[in-house]
């Protein structure tokens, strides 16, 4: 095959065979430095499958076919339907023209050939272990920040679809309650994607209080309301390919009846739920012949339907959620952690799925610009046990921002395709994609990176992703400089019930262990960087070095600042003025981190951090050491430099209209630094 290698594509041009047309003609271009031809003799044939193609039966399958007849062999790219078509053309794109999944998220672009050789030999593509299976763009405040439309435009969601169609999915969640006018639900089905909803978001309709501000959130009160809603979303998507979710929280996503207190059993809670996804489910069917649908085992849910007080509509498939760290157990809320089993029993039947995360939000210890916490052993041994427990129909995993998640969305990507993947198989797969040497030495540092995170619960899967040094840090400085010393209610799930020193005391100990870990997990990627080639080495910073020295600047911040609270709590304010300003410090390196990993594509791309908000926990750390320095060097801020740096002898002659200019924080704090030291 050469660049002037003829492509025809035999079928009707629809959107979704249009964008993956482009796709092969980018990378066709890419590869060759020229663009593909267009003509009716062609060596490349795309095009619907025949009866005498043999081409698997099932939805979305395809083949490769070779037609010897003629001077010439002629490869026919042959799809079932049209995702199939689309599905050999990408698996073309990937075994044929060299193009990764990730090439976009990655900068990984194909290598330039002048030839490519392809072996005639016929294909047939496997059956997928999941019929329903791809990603919720979730927490994608990343996405929304990165350029300056809002909402995201074409720009930002087109490598997002079209890394979830190479890595083989077909269902998506566009991002979390955008406004309609954005144009990533369109996109997506235009790219031939199944599109399915958020479970907050039933059918994916308005919430109720923005469409009727200031009215009561009750179905109980306002049903025609409700319902209106409801009939307007199903007006607006009868036509497309949707896996309708089905369900009833309040609004914010949280139980309905914490806004309603008529609803006190959880007989009646769970009758209205039955009652209300039964009438959505009867609305479809009016208007969709054999709709898709889904609900969600999420929460308060599951445990309703556990304890028999919910009646799902046959033929809907029931979707269990593990806890945000990747174990199929519910998740944790607050300081309750009762880990009750997410997972269809035995005698459930119906078709069952799982809705998973490999990135996380929960204010607490999550992951949201750092990879999954756990080893990725624990994605693969908890979705294959979900697949052998009967959910296996339908499989949605949290992407959040792509860009950090890439290797555990790799695996998934396996697991979701095979219904089984080896992850340290996996891990050598991938690096050997992403780098041309050192890859033994990169995959140790992927697996060293679970191994660094915080342990900070009994169960393996009780990891700190970076979100452990900023939510609970803004805790405690809010309660330290409310002037409050008993146990902090929002550190109790980690750090216990104790007094709030005893917690701080808690904290600190889990960071100051973790430190020295991330700092030589630090210097062995910095040496790497100076070995690999250029492109691979801005490679390792992007997807690696940014997120370690996340880590590491984190651990330094959150350990400094529970010293610093023990010191003032001691009375020492000079020492707790310094190591508040040592952790200003290292959170300024966790925010220059972040703008140095902004260069070409990903300018801006860490602009709207507003879930991990390391600009936050920096805002907070300097308030807290211009408290501390009110405490003891008030009402000129002169006290200090005149009692730790000011040489004796100028200290009885002085004239005040000459030596009263103060000095700054870090200028007084860096100085103050070595006279202090421990």
């Amino acid at each position: 095959m050469k660049g002037e290698t003829p492509y025809d594509l035999r079928l009707p041009l629809t959107p979704p065979i249009v964008h993956a047309w482009r796709m092969i003609a980018r990378d066709h271009e890419a590869v060759f430095g020229r663009p593909p031809a267009l003509t009716a003799d062609a060596a490349v044939v795309i095009r619907y499958a025949g009866d005498e193609d043999g081409c698997p039966e099932w939805p979305e399958a395809f083949c490769f076919r070779f037609d010897t007849g003629g001077d010439d062999p002629v490869l026919h790219i042959v799809g079932r339907d049209e995702l199939g078509v689309v599905y050999g053309m990408l698996h073309f794109s990937r075994w044929i023209l060299g193009v990764d999944p990730f090439w976009f998220w990655a900068e990984l672009p194909p290598v330039r050939r002048q030839v490519v050789s392809v072996p005639c030999v016929n294909y047939d593509s496997s059956k997928p272990r999941v019929r329903y299976r791809g990603w919720f763009v979730n927490d994608e405040v990343c996405l929304i920040g990165w350029k300056e439309a809002y909402p995201p435009g074409e720009e930002v969601w087109l490598p997002v679809f079209e890394a979830l169609l190479r890595c083989g999915g077909n269902m998506v969640i566009p991002g979390t309650d955008l406004p309609r006018t954005g144009i990533h639900h369109k996109l997506a089905a235009e790219m031939g994607l199944w599109i399915t909803h958020h479970h907050a978001e039933p059918l994916g309709a308005e919430m109720f209080l923005r469409a009727y501000p200031g009215k009561q959130a009750s179905y109980q009160e306002h049903p025609e309301l409700f319902e209106r809603l409801w009939e307007e979303a199903i007006q607006r998507q009868k036509d497309e390919k949707i896996v309708w979710v089905l369900s009833f929280r309040g609004q914010g996503d949280k139980p309905f009846w914490e806004n309603d207190p008529r609803f006190d059993t959880p007989a009646k809670r769970g009758e209205l739920i039955s009652r209300v996804v039964r009438k959505q489910y009867d609305m479809i069917a009016r208007h969709v012949e054999k709709p898709i649908c889904c609900m969600a085992m999420y929460g308060e849910i599951a445990e309703l339907y556990k304890e028999g007080h919910i009646c799902v509509p046959e033929g809907v498939i029931k979707v269990w959620a593990d806890n945000g760290y990747g174990k199929m157990v519910s998740r944790r809320h607050g300081n309750l952690n009762l880990r009750i089993p997410a997972l269809p029993a035995p005698e459930d039947g119906g078709a069952n799925g799982v809705y998973y995360h490999v990135t996380f939000h929960d204010l607490q210890a999550s992951n949201h610009l750092t990879m999954f916490p756990s080893s990725a052993e624990l994605i693969a041994e908890e979705l294959e046990r979900a697949f052998s427990a009967g959910a296996g129909e339908y499989l949605l995993v949290n992407s959040g921002n792509l860009l950090q998640h890439l290797r555990p969305l790799d695996l998934v990507s396996e697991l979701w395709m095979y219904g089984k993947a080896d992850a340290g198989e996996q891990l050598c797969r991938f690096t050997e994609r992403m780098y041309t040497s050192y890859q033994a030495d990169i995959a140790r540092l992927y697996l060293e990176y679970a191994e660094r995170t915080i342990p900070y619960g009994p169960n393996p899967d009780d990891r700190a992703g970076e979100e452990f040094y900023h939510h609970p840090t803004r805790q405690i400085m809010g309660h330290w400089l409310r002037g409050k010393k008993v146990c902090n209610e929002s550190l109790i799930w980690a750090a216990g019930g104790g007094s709030f020193s005893e917690q701080v005391r808690w904290f600190r100990d889990k960071a100051e262990q973790a430190a020295s870990g991330w700092e030589e997990l630090k210097q062995r990627c910095l040496r790497l960087l100076q070995v690999l080639p250029a492109a691979e080495a801005k490679r390792l910073r992007h997807q690696l070095l940014v997120q370690i020295e996340l880590h590491r600047s984190g651990c330094l911040g959150l350990a400094a600042i529970c010293k610093a609270y023990a010191t003032f709590d001691a009375g020492n304010y000079p020492l707790s003025f310094v190591q508040a300003s040592e952790a200003v410090w290292h959170y300024r390196e966790s925010e220059r981190a972040l703008r140095e990993a902004e260069e070409r594509q990903w300018e801006h791309f860490y602009r709207a951090d507003w879930l991990t908000n390391v600009a936050n926990t920096l805002d907070q750390a300097e308030t807290v050491r211009k408290f501390v320095r009110i405490q003891g060097d008030s009402p000129d801020m002169f006290l200090w430099y005149k009692e730790f740096l000011m040489p004796e002898t100028e200290k009885h002659i002085y004239l005040e209209n000459t030596h009263r200019n103060p000095l700054p924080d870090d200028e007084l704090a860096k100085r103050m630094k070595d006279l202090l030291a421990e």
